[in-house]
């Protein structure tokens, strides 16, 4: 079945996942997550890219991100990507591929579930067992996020700021959002939304972006196969 073109809308968010070919590991040191950030920067400063998000797992990098134009996250993605496996292919002494060779990406509904996407995100250590608190894992935009660490790539998007009126407000409110578990619904929208590249939001969001030229979510149960497309 032939891939369904990838969503754009100036504006509109998307979770973005690159993963190692085979699921394989893509960072190895420290030094390669360091390098990967600032390859990572230099590409959304250049291609125009804003990151509200991010985590840097051992096999795979999630990221969300604001395009300003259909070639942004593309182009950023791909500027990334080569020199930073250039480089991981240089210091390992090897060749080959590195990574899938495509990423996934799902538009978001930044009103009611970019927050929530944020969560996702930056809890992927906590649900990977490798740390008890997201603010214990070094390689994600949560301490940035939560307690105004210094973070160069970041930009805090309409929603975010919307949780409080300061810095510090903002930061309470978001913490308060992590003591307790993510609702498995959202857990599955963005898992299933992210794989497939549909939209994750409401049923409304996923209406309205359905007429941006392609199916937003999964066809009802038991509806024939031959009008997945629709009617030529």
């Amino acid at each position: 079945m032939p891939r369904m073109p990838r969503f754009f809308a100036e504006g509109v968010p998307q979770h973005v996942v690159q993963r190692g070919n085979d699921r394989r590991p893509i960072f190895l040191e420290l030094e390669d997550y360091a390098h990967f950030l600032a390859c990572l920067l230099s590409a959304v400063r250049k291609h125009g890219a804003a990151i509200h998000g991010y985590v840097l797992m051992t096999n795979h990098v999630h990221l969300l991100m604001t395009p300003t134009t259909a070639t942004t996250i593309p182009k950023a993605m791909q500027s990334t990507f080569s020199r930073y496996v250039t480089y991981f292919n240089a210091r390992n002494q090897r060749t080959g591929t590195l990574l899938e060779s495509r990423y996934r990406a799902a538009i978001v509904d930044d009103e009611h579930y970019l927050v929530a996407c944020m969560r996702y995100i930056e809890l992927n250590p906590v649900r990977a067992g490798l740390v008890t608190h997201p603010a214990e894992y070094r390689w994600s935009s949560f301490r940035a996020n939560a307690f105004g660490a210094p973070d160069d790539l970041l930009t805090p998007h309409p929603a975010f700021r919307a949780l409080g009126v300061s810095r510090d407000d903002r930061g309470t409110a978001y913490v308060d959002l992590f003591r307790g578990a993510m609702p498995d619904a959202d857990l599955d929208l963005i898992r299933d939304a992210t794989q497939h590249a549909w939209a994750i939001g409401g049923k409304g969001f996923r209406e309205r972006t359905s007429s941006w030229g392609r199916r937003a979510e999964r066809l009802p149960l038991g509806r024939p196969r031959g009008s997945e497309h629709g009617a030529g």
